[in-house]
């Protein structure tokens, strides 16, 4: 079940980068050298597919899990720009809130890969080797 609610979640997330992209906009670091409209489709994108996958994947779920654990990781320097630049998005208008912020960022992270269990099917692969 919670796997499917994470599934929704970053589905919608993804649709909303493509539907309303100058939101997103606080999240892309200044000096990504890419465009950032390029890097809030993008992601979202990758959102999208993530969230299909995570809700409709049977064989892979513990690999669609640790690529969005890594996708997570990977979009935290952007959260931590918006905080550092003290730049005002989704709500996130004081220095507090912000801050806060980026402590949710562990807990997605741990909730990709408890969602299937991941952690246990890199358990049984050591055991295998």
């Amino acid at each position: 079940m919670f796997r499917l609610v994470l599934g929704i979640f970053l589905f919608l997330a993804g649709v909303a980068h493509l539907i309303i992209p100058s939101e997103f906009l606080a999240q892309v670091p200044p000096w990504l050298p890419l465009d950032s409209y390029f890097v809030i489709i993008a992601s979202g994108i990758v959102e999208i597919i993530l969230g299909l996958a995570l809700a409709f994947e049977r064989k892979r779920r513990a690999l669609v899990c640790w690529i969005m654990a890594v996708f997570f990781v990977a979009i935290f320097p952007g959260n931590l720009s918006q905080y550092m630049n003290q730049v005002d998005a989704f709500g996130l208008t004081t220095d507090s809130a912000r801050f806060t912020r980026l402590f949710f960022q562990p807990v997605l992270i741990i909730c990709a890969l408890w969602a299937t269990d991941a952690w246990a099917s890199l358990r049984d692969k050591e055991k295998a080797v």
